[in-house]
């Protein structure tokens, strides 16, 4: 399973809703096991830097291939990009994280 963590933010004349729903798009893009469009809460008083996060899951690479290839998936980076600032982007392996004190990776 891979992991794949986005996080953008806005700037402070933005509409972080347009950015939200440009993100949405994401969604129906048939590929992940998983994905989900959230506003960070903010509740880390030392990083409240981040606004929007993507988290999804694919099965391996070559879906997360497929769905970075996907129409839909260029139709929200046209609406996104020129509203946010930052992007931040990382994938990783399920199988090769540590995963608690036991020491299962």
């Amino acid at each position: 399973m891979i992991r794949h963590i986005v996080l953008f933010t806005v700037s402070h004349d933005g509409n972080i809703d347009s950015v939200r729903e440009g993100l949405q798009i994401l969604t129906r893009i048939p590929h992940s096991e998983r994905l989900e469009i959230a506003l960070n809460r903010k509740s880390d008083p030392k990083s409240k830097e981040v606004d929007v996060v993507v988290y999804g899951e694919f099965a391996d690479d070559d879906a997360l291939a497929a769905y970075k290839a996907h129409d839909l998936y260029a139709e929200s980076i046209r609406r996104v990009k020129p509203l946010r600032e930052m992007r931040l982007a990382a994938d990783y392996d399920e199988a090769m994280a540590f995963t608690g004190a036991d020491g299962n990776a």
